[in-house]
């Protein structure tokens, strides 16, 4: 059963097939023109710079049943895939750089397929060009060969380079690299080369030369931009020697000799000429023009000189004989000549060794006395040296050399011929030093050359050096560091300091100076160089604790050299702990501390590090102290009034302590002060400016800034209401004449005075309390080593008596007098280190009790 309806299925599927495909066209691809991005790619053109990956094209086609079509794209076999296709959407993407020079065009097989009929056409892409290609150079290397009497302006060479690209991009144009030298331009069109107008060639002066040629297209667009490239090459030319320069002989002056043993033939010297055009040089003939007396021969070719007869036989000691070169073309004529001199001598044979001379005969020692470092180059004329060889010709030919410290002096003439004065002459004038030895010592050698024997003489040269000013004193550290105590006593020593002068003499003595910053607390040995503080200089270092300053090291003649000295001073503990009182009164609220603040002037820890604790209490064991911050608090189990008052009996609840402040110096140094604490509890304040001012109990400034404030906008609103109510007035005529009514005083009035009370603030609650200006009798301190106070001006003199008559009226005139008190610098550097320290008073309390303070010293005025 299952098998007759699967027959009956496929019968089914076949019918159906056979029955669409009667009806079934083939897809086609849409031909929108080579211009178009999208069709079937027919003569579509891309630039060959377009990037890889970027979508160039758009495959469009459709199918006449309206059935979903793919697409396709392919290569021949065995060329490059330069596009890739999506099936479904028909971009054509670049996967290959493109390059019109290697391939201009490219054959592509695209197809269309609906999945039943497939459409497949061949097309054809075009590469378009882009300006990508550079210059290239034809026939490289470029060697060029011409002679140096090349006309100027005369054409030598045609430079061609080729470029692939097309239109403005292929054509090429030339120019030479700007050099201020050359002797070559280039046409810029044709790449003809030719020697510059007014310019001539010399092998002898240059022989090659090397010009640069750049190669440029007419520019073109690559990439979007518009670039043009260039190319270089170098030309090598090489310039033919040409026969304009006469021969020349090498070497001259030439001298030969004869000696007692020569025989005829004997060569006596060979002369050498050589053409002045080396690039190509003609033959040379040599031959005497005079002198020769037909004792003498020469070869043509080769220059030598020959004896032709016995050396007995010769008359003269001496000839100067005239020798011709002569330059000759190729047949034989003389295009040019040259003459030189040869000078021949009749020597002996070799039987006297050199022998040194002084001013009265031979002598082998030779002194002489002078001032060290003489300046190089410079003569020792003080030598007087002749040296002689009586042998005659090559036998009278020796070397002189000195033998001794290297390079220091050399002599001239270093070969001698018979004789010769002997010049030294200073060659380093570092090695003749006085202070590297007083005495130099040479050897003066003068050995034969050229003979069997060899003979050879020696003389001693001593020279003997007088010392000069050369030399500046020398530090022998660049910077000196010392420590020094303070309260050092006057005269104390500080650091030695050294320079070293290796003169002699006074020049070798050294002076000590120092100045600068901070010098004039301190002194130093002329001689010696040793750092003291002066006498009457006491080092603090609580005042100063760094010095630094120079050091001058000076020689007779005033050349000196400087070093740097710094100096610390060491802090001692010579400053024990102050309290700004020797009794506190403070207000303490129950939860919060308060705060006691000693201070100590040393300069450094732990001898300013101070401990604080508790020596006695009344009553006992109901405070607690912080060791590091002064802060005193109340035992943990006191948290209210009653338990205060069960503690004491006293109904004020006013406590005492006495507090010590210790540093930890060494010694350690200690005082103790005694506070008073009136204990009272935290009174609950409502508003806003309740709370205001119970944020800010602890810091007064901040509650007189803002009633500073207030006042301020009360003050401008009063200003602003004024003003407004005049201008109204104004325009309203309502301005009503004002009275004053003056009330006289009465005759016999006593004068009024009113004195400020005066306020001092010991700490921070005690801004709020007042001392009458007479006198504070808690000035006391427990330093041991107690300062001056500071200056106080002089007070006024007394009024001059009064002279008024009876009769007049009396003036009344008021005065406010003040005082401040003095607590010493130390208590108004603490004054100053404490200001801005939190209060522990309420407010509310504080003010009540400065009101009923200021009454009461008013009483006194009334």
């Amino acid at each position: 059963m299952k098998k007759e309806k699967k027959t009956h299925a496929l019968l089914f599927l076949l019918l159906l097939r056979v029955t669409l495909g009667q009806s079934d066209y083939a897809p086609y691809f849409y031909d929108n023109g080579p211009s178009s991005t999208n069709g079937n790619m027919a003569l579509f053109s891309v630039s060959e710079d377009t990037p890889v990956g970027m979508q160039i094209y758009i495959l469009n086609g459709t199918d006449p049943e309206g059935d979903p079509v793919r697409y396709g794209l392919t290569f021949e076999k065995g060329a490059k895939e330069y596009f890739r296709v999506d099936p479904k959407l028909g971009n054509v993407t670049l996967i290959q750089e493109l390059d019109r020079e290697e391939q201009d065009e490219i054959s592509v097989l695209v197809s269309i397929t609906d999945g039943r009929n497939k459409v497949v056409e061949t097309v054809r892409v075009f590469v378009m060009d882009t300006n990508d290609e550079t210059p290239e150079f034809q026939n490289l290397p470029f060697i060029i060969d011409i002679p140096e009497d090349t006309a100027p302006g005369s054409s030598i060479y045609r430079v061609q380079a080729v470029d692939k690209d097309m239109g403005s991009g292929g054509s090429v144009s030339y120019y030479l690299q700007t050099s201020p030298f050359t002797k070559f331009t280039i046409d810029g069109h044709s790449g003809i080369l030719r020697v510059k107008p007014g310019e001539t060639l010399d092998y002898e002066t240059t022989p090659t030369h090397f010009v640069t040629v750049v190669a440029k297209d007419g520019g073109g667009k690559y990439k979007g931009k518009h670039q043009v490239l260039t190319s270089t090459a170098t030309i090598t030319i090489n310039v033919i020697d040409a026969q304009d320069m006469p021969p020349c002989f090498v070497g001259t002056p030439y001298f030969g000799y004869i000696y007692e043993v020569s025989v005829p033939g004997s060569e006596i010297f060979t002369v050498y000429a050589k053409d002045g055009d080396q690039g190509n040089p003609n033959p040379i003939h040599y031959s005497f023009v005079n002198g020769s007396d037909g004792v003498f021969d020469i070869n043509s070719t080769s220059g030598c000189i020959t004896l032709t007869t016995h050396p007995s036989l010769l008359k003269n000691e001496l000839y100067e004989i005239k020798v011709q070169a002569s330059e000759l073309g190729p047949n034989n004529q003389l295009l040019d000549y040259d003459v030189t001199t040869v000078t021949v001598r009749v020597v002996d044979l070799n039987n006297h060794p050199p022998t040194f001379y002084g001013e009265n005969g031979p002598q082998t020692m030779f002194e002489v006395t002078m001032y060290e470092h003489p300046p190089a180059g410079e003569i020792l004329r003080g030598f007087k040296i002749t040296v002689n060889d009586s042998d005659q010709g090559a036998n009278a030919k020796f070397k002189l050399r000195l033998v001794g410290p290297s390079r220091v002096l050399r002599v001239v003439p270093q070969t001698v011929l018979n004789e010769a004065q002997v010049t030294i002459i200073v060659e380093d004038t570092s090695g003749i030093d006085y202070e590297k030895g007083a005495t130099l010592t040479f050897k003066l050698l003068a050995v034969e050359i050229d003979t069997p024997e060899r003979f050879s003489a020696t003389a001693d040269i001593l020279i003997n050096l007088l010392d000069t000013n050369d030399n500046i004193p020398k530090f022998t550290s660049e910077y000196y560091i010392a420590r020094v105590p303070e309260n050092s006593s006057g005269g104390s020593s500080v650091v030695s300091v050294t320079a070293n002068d290796p003169d002699s003499g006074p020049w070798g003595e050294v002076k000590y100076t120092i100045y600068g910053s901070g010098s004039d607390l301190f002194a130093i040995n002329l001689s010696s160089g040793l750092i003291t503080t002066q006498p009457w200089t006491s080092l603090d270092a609580e005042f100063r604790s760094k010095y630094n300053f120079y050091v001058k090291a000076e020689d007779s003649e005033g050349k000196y050299s400087l070093a740097e000295v710094f100096i610390t001073v060491l802090d001692m503990n010579d400053h024990s702990p102050e309290f700004d009182d020797k009794l506190m009164e403070k207000t303490m609220i129950i939860g919060t501390p308060v705060k006691i603040e000693a201070v100590d002037e040393d300069a450094e820890s732990p001898n300013n590090v101070i401990e604080y604790s508790i020596m006695t209490a009344d009553p006992d064991n109901a405070f607690d102290i912080n060791a590091n911050t002064g802060e005193i608090q109340l035992k943990p189990y006191i948290k209210s009034m009653e338990i205060v008052q069960n503690i004491t009996r006293l109904k004020d609840c006013k406590w005492s302590l006495v507090i010590q402040a210790r540093d930890r110096g060494s010694p350690s140094f200690s005082t103790t002060t005694v506070v008073n604490i009136d204990i009272t509890e935290a009174t609950p304040l409502k508003g806003h400016m309740a709370a205001f001012l119970m944020k800010s109990r602890d810091n007064p400034l901040k509650a007189l800034g803002m009633v500073t404030v207030i006042i301020t906008v009360m003050v401008g609103v009063t200003v602003i209401i004024s003003t407004a109510m005049y201008m109204r007035n104004s325009k309203s005529n309502r301005i009503m004449p004002a009275r004053r009514i003056i009330k006289r005083r009465p005759m016999n009035q006593e004068p009024w005075t009113f004195k400020m009370p005066v306020i001092t603030f010991v700490s921070p609650a005690d801004k709020f309390l007042t001392r009458d200006p007479e006198g504070d009798p808690q000035q006391g301190t427990s330093s041991p080593r107690s300062k001056p106070p500071p200056p106080v001006a002089p007070c006024l003199p007394p009024p001059p008596p009064s002279n008024t008559r009876s009769s007049e009226r009396p003036r009344a005139v008021p005065t406010i007098s003040g005082a401040l008190a003095s607590k010493g610098s130390k208590k108004a550097k603490s004054s100053r280190r404490k200001e801005g320290n939190i209060s522990s008073a309420l407010v509310s309390e504080l003010k009540m009790r400065l009101e009923q303070k200021i009454h009461e010293n008013n009483q006194g005025y009334y």
